[in-house]
């Protein structure tokens, strides 16, 4: 079993920044991809970025390309969500979640996230 725990989130307005962390209670994280997706009131929750176990490999959403940054330290059991620019459409709950033993690939399905946060609220107003 596998506990995400994420922080961060916020009121900012429009072209700030904020960074989003979650920490991880598996002892094998560095085993683990993992990714932040996102669900806006009224809509399905969507990919915002992967990243490796390794760390070497990162995918993104189009719509954040440019903008964040997903990066993890393995010695902490954490994984970042640097979001910069940022825009009121932005404004949703974000989750982290874990791939169990993927080091290599890093998928943007969350059908393949066996483990999830509670979520945290990005709110961002114009």
């Amino acid at each position: 079993q596998v506990q995400l725990v994420e922080s961060g989130g916020g009121l900012v307005q429009a072209g700030a920044s904020l960074r989003l962390s979650c920490a991880a209670s598996a002892r094998t994280f560095s085993n683990d991809a993992m990714g932040w997706f996102r669900q806006a009131p009224g809509k399905e929750r969507d990919f915002v970025a992967a990243i490796t176990g390794s760390g070497r490999s990162t995918r993104y959403a189009d719509s954040v390309k440019g903008r964040f940054t997903i990066s993890r330290d393995n010695a902490k059991n954490t994984v970042y969500l640097q979001m910069n620019s940022l825009k009121p459409e932005d404004t949703a709950v974000y989750y982290c979640a874990a791939d169990p033993g993927t080091y290599y690939y890093a998928s943007i399905s969350e059908k393949e996230y066996d483990y999830w946060g509670q979520g945290i609220q990005v709110t961002v107003s114009s």
